[in-house]
């Protein structure tokens, strides 16, 4: 007689599934019997019907796969919620100011309640006021068509330049005569900025001017009011030194630095400037406003005689900035930590416009004090588009 060997009840059955029906070969042993098939059978065709009456399977995306060439209609929009939350933005201008007494000193005690601001002659409320330092992104502008004895001055000082700045300041080199001229690129690094200023002083960093051909202008040369016309005074027009255009450059690099510094133009110039520029003071003064740029400016040799009529003046009046005027290398030197201190410590006061028409774009700021005999330093205006 053979034997068999059969495993015990603990025995593993294969199982097979048809939709969510399970069968497994141990049940179906007892198909053999007529009896049991008659049963197994309607059972079958049931879990047949039910798999394949199953919806189309979903896609790994969680979408309903279509057809070829066929749209995916829209997904369902959610319900909307009452309880959604409402938000407005709320405008807010910030005006830097500079405040003086009678005899040029710094005034640094002044409240909040004794300042009044005022936009397009509507006063405002002032609603953030700060009198904290603010990290500079200064583009310090050199003019590199100076007479003989004013440029010497200049290349012997600009080693001051280093230590008028903070290690949260940023600084860019260039200069300037019938063109712009990129020096260094903003850098925090002040052992950068020292090597740069060095190859300046040494002289190895200068480029020839292919346009600069005519004489250097002479102290003197610009108009003086009230002076008589004099044969130099005639033949200012023929600088060659764009002033504005150079101004008009420094702005367009400092228009992309940090909103949360103060960006500065330091410019050293003669306010010398020829008539043939590609930008007039009222576009250079826009790109200024529009890029909330202010210039420091240092004046030396012509720019003595002429100090409010200057063109350096009327640019640093304008855009909340200050004059320095200098004449001889050792003031010079001086004058670079004082701006950058000067920039740097400025009362902050900042308002919501209310009251003005917003469908202009400019829009005049005048700042006043309470305290009497004091000179108030900010801004003409401001852009509410930024100008391309």
């Amino acid at each position: 007689m053979r034997r068999h060997r059969f495993k015990d009840a603990r025995r593993t059955w294969p199982r097979y599934k048809i939709g969510d029906y399970e069968l497994n070969c141990r049940s179906m042993t007892s198909l053999r019997q007529p009896r049991a098939l008659a049963l197994f059978l309607p059972a079958l065709f049931i879990a047949l019907a039910v798999s394949l009456a199953k919806p189309a399977p979903i896609s790994p995306a969680g979408a309903r796969q279509q057809p070829q060439g066929q749209e995916q209609p829209p997904p369902p929009q959610p319900p909307s919620d009452s309880r959604a939350k409402i938000r407005s933005t709320v405008e807010l201008v910030i005006v830097p100011v500079t405040v003086r007494d009678a005899h040029g000193n710094l005034v640094a005690d002044l409240r909040q309640d004794e300042f009044r601001i005022f936009e397009d002659d509507v006063e405002q409320q002032v609603s953030s006021f700060s009198t904290d330092a603010f990290p500079l992104s200064a583009l310090v502008l050199l003019d590199d068509d100076l007479k003989a004895k004013p440029a010497e001055q200049l290349r012997k000082s600009l080693i001051a330049v280093a230590g008028a700045f903070s290690e949260s300041d940023e600084v860019a080199l260039a200069k300037f005569g019938s063109f712009f001229t990129p020096v260094m690129d903003f850098t925090g690094e002040n052992d950068r900025l020292m090597a740069e200023l060095k190859l300046l002083v040494s002289g190895d960093d200068s480029l020839p001017d292919p346009e600069s051909t005519v004489p250097h202008p002479t102290a003197g040369d610009q108009p003086v009011p009230g002076a008589p016309a004099t044969q130099q005074q005639a033949t200012v027009d023929k600088s060659t030194k764009h002033l504005e255009d150079a101004i008009y450059a420094a702005a367009k690099a400092l228009r992309g630095r940090a909103q949360e510094r103060r960006k500065v133009i330091i410019l050293v110039s003669d306010g010398v400037d020829a008539k043939n520029n590609t930008y007039n003071y009222d576009q250079t003064l826009a790109a200024l406003l529009s890029s909330d740029v202010s210039v420091y400016a240092i004046g030396t040799d012509a720019a003595l005689l002429r100090r409010g009529a200057s063109p350096l003046s009327r640019y640093a009046r304008a855009t909340g900035g200050d004059t320095y005027f200098v004449s001889n290398e050792s003031a010079l030197s001086h004058a670079y930590a004082q701006v950058a201190e000067e920039a740097r410590h400025q009362y902050t006061l900042a308002y919501a416009p209310a009251g003005t028409d917003r469908a202009k774009n400019y829009h005049s700021i005048e700042v006043r004090v309470r305290r009497p005999g004091l000179d108030v330093l900010s801004r003409d205006g401001y852009y509410l588009v930024r100008l391309p």
